[in-house]
């Protein structure tokens, strides 16, 4: 029977996005956007001030970074904007070369990030185990945190009971309604609270001053010659790395929380073209941001693309617009919304001692050294290559035990069949050469790999090793049982891998 005709009216409408059919999801969208675009911005200025530039340029930064890759990115509801691990790369760049020399180092690691994302970049996550990735949530988390304590610490007592009643307010409010998200609310009333009675604490104003008109595009302000791309070619480098690293594994996160998947190759040239457009606008470039992802996506529900654009136009007209009014909103507000943010983000199952006692050893140490490296650098990539590094460590030193030899001996006694079961690679292999007996075995010597598999030239230079000593003593060797991968490997490289 055949399939009923769609009418153009309904295939348009199977186009649409969400939250043009649905009130419900266009509501969330939207107020997602303005919560994340109201915490964008001391995170922008702090970010700006760590970079050694004006906070406008995080500012713009932050603008156009969210707004291009709402269109090119790969990972829906994932906000991106001015980072702290961007502007610690390209800080020392800026301090000794100046700003032009910044913009242009954008550029190019926007470049980079275009070609590393067409070479496949993205697929190296799949290296990534559970328990770094579990690791890298919770020094997030950890992180998040500590970047709140200097607003907590040094400051009027009024900001104490602010931020307890803004986290109050995010717990309790959420039982009344969820048509207006919670942190929305509290930054409102605490505002409020503030501006009317007069209390004396630290603004989102004190941070510095808000920008008053839209960035404008230009050229960077350095000669075009080689002696400029030397200089900069380094820190765009790192600073591609650092933003796509930190990005991709947000979005395996997003992903993981949304019970969805995002296109990571797309999310790493979206990445690329993001920084590119933010370099001609003058920004100091960015990646994906965790904390205002979680809010976005973990706190506020928001769920298309449609969040990730708003958060930077309202970023934009709330500097522009509204600026003397978003300048009152006091820091503990904000402080108040990263906490919660940060009990939301940490994975308390993790921890549980229940957990703990069923985890294999080695997952816990993977989780608590990428935790410890994460913290102690306060740079999210460098805790992940450390932590993917020291998993492939112990599953190569658990995988190198299985691989092992019994022999059987003919009754006659004139054979000799040795059964090798296991993954054969460098690890393993190294251990091989020395299950055989070269001298007490008969003439004829038969290595049984149908229980194995060759992995590498390690592994083959094992094996000619061994038939080689077996030679010496003017005995043979048959090699039986490999399957076709390993057959392969083996008629390629045995006999090609020394020079004896």
């Amino acid at each position: 029977m055949p399939s009923p005709a769609v009418s153009p009216a309904a295939r348009l409408r199977g186009l649409r996005p969400d939250w043009l059919s649905d009130p419900k999801v266009w509501r969330t969208e939207v107020l997602g956007g303005l919560v994340v675009g109201l915490a964008l911005i001391p995170e922008a200025i702090s970010f700006s001030v760590i970079a050694g530039v004006d906070p406008a340029i995080g500012l713009f930064a932050s603008f156009t970074m969210a707004v291009v890759i709402s269109v090119v990115g790969g990972r829906r509801a994932m906000i991106s904007a001015a980072t702290g691990a961007v502007a610690l790369v390209i800080a020392p760049l800026n301090r000794e070369h100046g700003f032009g020399y910044l913009v242009a180092a954008v550029i190019l690691a926007g470049v980079f990030q275009i070609v590393l994302g067409a070479l496949g970049v993205a697929k190296l996550m799949r290296f990534v185990p559970r328990s770094v990735m579990v690791g890298f949530v919770n020094a997030l988390a950890i992180l998040i945190f500590m970047a709140q304590v200097p607003e907590m610490t040094h400051v009027p007592w009024p900001v104490y009971p602010l931020v307890a009643a803004g986290l109050a307010l995010m717990v309790f409010f959420p039982r009344v309604t969820t048509v207006i998200p919670a942190p929305l609310v509290s930054i409102v009333i605490l505002t409020a609270i503030t501006v009317a009675a007069g209390i004396a604490v630290p603004t989102v104003g004190d941070k510095g001053s808000l920008p008053s008109s839209l960035p404008v595009p230009g050229l960077p302000d350095v000669p075009f010659t080689m002696d400029t791309l030397t200089t900069i070619a380094p820190y765009a480098l790192a600073m591609a790395l650092v933003g796509l690293m930190e990005s991709l594994m947000t979005a395996k996160l997003v992903d993981e929380i949304t019970d969805t998947h995002s296109n990571k190759t797309r999310e790493s040239v979206g990445q690329g073209i993001a920084n590119i457009v933010t370099g001609f606008f003058g920004g100091m470039g960015g990646c994906a941001m965790i904390g205002q992802t979680m809010i976005n996506v973990k706190v506020s529900g928001a769920r298309t693309r449609l969040s990730t654009f708003l958060a930077g136009t309202f970023l934009m007209v709330l500097c522009i617009v509204f600026g003397p009014v978003v300048s009152d909103i006091p820091m503990a507000a904000l402080v108040s919304v990263m906490v919660m943010v940060t009990f939301a983000t940490f994975d308390w199952h993790s921890i549980a001692p229940k957990t703990l006692r069923r985890m294999p050893a080695g997952e816990i140490a993977v989780m608590v050294i990428t935790v410890i490296c994460v913290v102690a650098t306060s740079n999210l990539a460098i805790g992940v290559v450390v932590g993917s590094i020291t998993a492939m460590v112990i599953f190569a030193r658990r995988v190198a035990h299985l691989a092992n030899v019994a022999a059987v001996t003919d009754p006659d006694g004139t054979t000799v069949v040795y059964s090798v079961t296991g993954a054969l690679f460098f690890a393993s292999s190294n251990d091989l050469v020395g299950q055989f007996d070269y001298a007490g075995d008969p003439d004829r010597v038969v290595i049984d790999l149908s229980a194995a598999h060759v992995w590498d030239a390690s592994s083959v230079a094992a094996l000619d090793a061994i038939e080689t000593k077996y030679v010496q003593r003017g005995k043979s060797v048959e090699i039986i049982g490999l399957n076709d991968s390993s057959a392969d490997l083996h008629r390629k490289l045995s006999g090609e891998l020394t020079s004896h």
